[in-house]
């Protein structure tokens, strides 16, 4: 496949497209998709992002598909908080039905919390402010339905789902065989999920799960493998940029390889035990040291360097304008 990642942009949102109907849009550090049916036109929202993010959603399908584009469902590769905030005011709005994976049921109906976030996997201050992440269910069930054994996709027969678990027990990723294009969700992300910095500005690096909310690393670690066998051509994540060709399987096929040095964090809750869950949730989780006072002050010291960094970048800059428009003057 030769196909560009092309970016667009107007007065309402921005997107990006990952392959022939298939596009993608960034909510402040999250990735929702959307995926066009070429049989009938209709379309599927891929991940929901966050609380704030309906809008966006509404505005980005009206561009790609007119005034009255509602997609015929949601479809969630997991449901941590970022990738769910918008799901009930949508399927609400737009009366349609939700899909998981039965694993995932049991936080999507209100009936278990997930497993904690761990602050203290390092990596950044997206890890440092983990504990505040809810980890509590949210209770769609009147809307939530299980996704067909058979690994189809429900509005979608050109597409797949694969079980991916370790970062959440019911994660799935999509993938379409045709033209090997593969919705990662977050079993493995395009970025330094853990970085601010990388992940608001999607610096692109092939990476692990995010690592404050992958719960058994030894599970990552197949699902991982299981991508890699279907020998993806683009990739799209729950973070970061798309990724497409050698360049991105060799990164894939390195990660895989050397997992436990590349994304098991050194130290953490779920190192060297991980938490354990079944069909009706959460049964056992690892205990946890977590000095919220002290990630407290890291925070704190982080972001007053970051906005030192900032003001001293923004003056510099300044001092640079300065010196352009004297040298232009000058020279005119």
């Amino acid at each position: 496949m030769t196909n560009e990642i092309n970016y667009q942009k107007n007065v309402y949102t921005r997107f990006f497209t990952v392959a022939p109907g298939v596009w993608g849009m960034k909510d402040v550090f999250v990735n929702m998709y959307v995926i066009l049916n070429p049989f009938d036109g209709n379309w599927v929202l891929v991940d929901a992002g966050l609380k704030w993010s309906a809008p966006k959603i509404k505005k980005m399908a009206k561009q790609l598909f007119g005034e009255h584009g509602a997609p015929s469902s949601i479809i969630l590769t997991h449901g941590h908080f970022d990738h769910v905030g918008s799901v009930l005011s949508l399927a609400e709005n737009w009366n349609i039905p939700v899909f998981a994976h039965y694993l995932e049921i049991p936080y999507l109906t209100g009936k278990s919390s997930y497993p904690p976030p761990d602050p203290t996997v390092g990596g950044g201050l997206m890890s440092l402010m983990s504990w505040l992440y809810p980890a509590t269910p949210i209770n769609i069930w009147n809307h939530v339905n299980v996704l067909p054994e058979n690994g189809r996709v429900p509005g979608l027969p050109e597409w797949k789902y694969i079980h991916t678990p370790g970062h959440s027990p019911g994660h799935i990723s999509l993938f379409r065989e045709s033209d090997h294009v593969l919705i990662a969700g977050d079993a493995f992300v395009t970025t330094k999920a853990e970085s601010a910095f990388s992940t608001m500005f999607q610096i692109k690096v092939l990476s692990g799960p995010p690592k404050y909310f992958t719960y058994d690393w030894a599970l990552a670690r197949e699902s991982v493998n299981s991508l890699l066998k279907l020998e993806p051509e683009v990739v799209a994540t729950g973070h970061g940029r798309p990724m497409q060709g050698n360049e991105m399987r060799e990164s894939l096929q390195n990660l895989y390889e050397h997992f436990y040095q590349l994304a098991v964090p050194s130290k953490g809750r779920y190192v060297d035990e991980p938490a354990v869950t079944n069909a009706t949730g959460v049964i056992y989780n690892p205990p946890g040291n977590i000095n919220k006072r002290l990630l407290a002050i890291n925070i704190l010291s982080i972001i007053v360097l970051a906005a030192v960094g900032s003001v001293l970048l923004t003056k510099k800059n300044k001092k640079f304008k300065k010196r352009k428009e004297a040298l232009s003057y000058e020279i005119w």
